[in-house]
């Protein structure tokens, strides 16, 4: 920059010398015109170096995470109460609405029945086993039983000394006691499989219950929203006496987070040569006149929406962009260093100047610029 201010007061005084101390020279309009455009050209060093020793954005604002605070609930619930009040800071598990238990509780009450019934049951499908395997042991005894009478009776038939009538009928008896000892072993078979059936050493009867019974107090513990961060809640418009519930077309409330708060500036691409993470920064918030805040550059957004291309049967149709149209922009994100983030609300805007040479000259004009402007916002916007 010293450079610049030599060759610009150089030229400056030899003008002076040329056309008014020794007049060797007549100064007229074409003259004034050179020596003014020369002049001019001589200005672009400053500009040059302003633009990438010490690039400014004129667009910068404080960017906060926000929580959509949607309620999780398996049916319309009315809400019962509002626990907070809006711009109220509350800490992360603070509750912040209530909703109507009544519904939930019953669920829950239902389900814990069931499970008590189904572990019963359990133990009467083990009874059953019990049960199944003394029927079969019994009617294996009637088998033995009847074959013995089958093959007393056809003796005495063949002898004469018995009927033939009766080897029949002891001949169906055992026919049907096999068949008997065949589905009481099926029974005992069917009774074994369901007190076999376990995912996890549970019965799946049970496992079903219990199942649906965490997801009933899953349910029953989101009627109480609690808050998923530090922060707090901005235009309140739930009250109680709204219904909300399983259709969840958009949030009841917007939850301002108080972490992970920046700065987020937009830069001309050619601007941005040399801004590296790290790089320190000066801020001008628009709503703090007279004041400069210092930051630090974190990061630079690789990419900007005018290069994205959504998918489409549509073939890309590159034209030449218009003079006139605004070159597009890359965002940084900027951290600023005061300790208190509640200064810098959502939104609030102003300009950022990154200072890639901090030694350079050209950051002693940058500072003068950017100080210029947070004093100008004493008086701009002329509104009384």
């Amino acid at each position: 920059m010293l450079f610049g201010f030599v060759l610009l007061f150089g030229y400056a005084f030899l003008v002076w010398l040329v056309f008014f101390k020794f007049k060797w020279m007549k100064f007229n309009i074409a003259w004034g015109v050179v020596s003014v455009s020369v002049g001019a050209h001589l200005l672009v060093i400053f500009l040059i170096g302003l633009r990438y020793m010490t690039p400014q954005s004129t667009q910068a604002k404080v960017i906060q995470q926000t929580i959509q605070l949607t309620p999780r609930l398996s049916e319309p619930t009315l809400l019962t109460a509002v626990l907070v009040k809006p711009n109220e800071r509350v800490k992360k598990g603070t509750p912040l609405f209530q909703f109507d238990r009544r519904p939930y509780e019953y669920k829950v009450r239902q389900l814990q029945a069931q499970l008590a019934s189904a572990k019963q049951n359990v133990l009467v499908m083990k009874s059953d086993i019990q049960i199944n395997a003394e029927k079969v042991v019994k009617l294996q005894a009637a088998l033995v039983y009847s074959q013995y009478q089958q093959k007393l009776s056809e003796g005495l038939a063949k002898t004469g000394a018995g009927p033939e009538e009766d080897a029949k009928k002891w001949e169906a008896q055992v026919a049907e006691n096999k068949a008997a000892i065949s589905e009481a072993q099926a029974e005992l078979q069917r009774a074994r499989l369901r007190y076999q059936s376990n995912v996890d050493g549970v019965n799946t009867s049970v496992a079903v219950v219990q199942a649906e019974l965490d997801q009933a107090l899953y349910y029953l513990a989101n009627t109480t929203m609690l808050a998923p961060e530090d922060g707090y809640i901005i235009n309140m418009q739930a009250r109680p006496g709204m219904v909300a519930g399983d259709v969840r077309v958009g949030a009841i409330a917007s939850f301002i987070c108080d972490t992970d708060r920046y700065l987020l500036a937009q830069f001309f691409q050619e601007n941005l040569k040399y801004v590296k993470p790290g790089q320190s920064v000066e801020i001008a918030l628009d709503l703090y006149p007279g004041q400069i805040w210092t930051g630090k550059v974190e990061t630079i957004w690789q990419g900007s929406g005018s290069g994205q291309m959504l998918p489409s049967g549509v073939l890309p149709n590159f034209q030449a962009m218009s003079p006139e149209v605004p070159q597009g922009q890359f965002a940084v994100a900027i951290r600023i260093d005061d300790p208190d983030q509640s200064l810098f609300p959502l939104g609030t805007q102003g300009r950022a100047a990154v200072y890639t040479h901090p030694d350079s000259g050209f950051s002693v004009l940058r500072k003068i610029g950017i100080r210029t402007y947070t004093w100008f916002n004493w008086l701009y916007p002329f509104n009384f």
